[in-house]
């Protein structure tokens, strides 16, 4: 049977290199929910050059946030599908306390009830490893880290051999602009949703098995 979560809403968010999605991705597969990635639906629809994506792209390039109304006009549109209907996975959205009001209004007016908002904490000096360490296989996807999970043969990927690519936000100085955003704009999440006592902390530092393990246990329906 499968699991349920306490809420029909599941928000994460942190700093840039937290591993937001890849707690997201373990917590869709854990209860068979929907994974909802903002960042993952912009950067599509830049490669397919469509009106989202070509308002979106110099930002992005920059790694600037995108502007409140095109990220919550796609979040809305995705949340609206018929596979949200038990519930649904927030993977970078909302990234603004003014992202997070538009949400509380959709969520309110559709019945949805209150959300349950999971923020993971990382060290800064961890975080600007994970970012600047972090290369993908441009074949299948794999990540790795030449810090903390590289690859067998250096910059290529283990299961085929394809050489590794940097993402362009990945670099140094996009990665500086990225966690200034976050501070300026995202921290303020923090008190927003503790306020309104739906705020769950995790430790983001630990290894990646036993931080879904602690989420998993905080966010299934009883």
């Amino acid at each position: 049977m499968q699991k349920k979560l306490k809420a029909q809403a599941l928000i994460f968010f942190g700093p840039p290199g937290a591993g937001k999605g890849t707690q997201a991705r373990a917590v869709a597969a854990e209860f068979g929910v929907p994974q909802i990635s903002t960042g993952d639906m912009l950067r599509d629809a830049v490669s397919k050059r469509t009106a989202l994506g070509l308002a979106a792209q110099a930002g992005m390039d920059r790694g600037e946030l995108v502007p409140d109304e095109i990220v919550c006009g796609i979040a809305a549109e995705r949340i609206a599908r018929p596979d949200c209907d038990r519930g649904f996975i927030l993977d970078g959205f909302p990234r603004t306390v003014g992202q997070a009001r538009f949400l509380d209004d959709l969520l309110r007016q559709q019945g949805r009830g209150a959300p349950i908002v999971i923020f993971i904490r990382v060290e800064d000096e961890v975080l600007e490893k994970r970012l600047a360490g972090r290369r993908m296989c441009s074949a299948c996807g794999r990540i790795y880290n030449v810090y903390f999970d590289p690859p067998k043969h250096d910059e290529l990927c283990d299961a085929d051999g394809t050489p590794l690519v940097r993402r362009a936000d990945d670099r140094e100085e996009a990665i500086r602009k990225r966690l200034e955003a976050y501070c300026e704009l995202t921290r303020p999440l923090v008190d927003y949703y503790r306020e309104r006592d739906v705020l769950v902390e995790v430790d983001g530092g630990r290894a990646p098995a036993e931080v879904a393990h602690d989420i998993f246990s905080r966010v299934a329906a009883e």
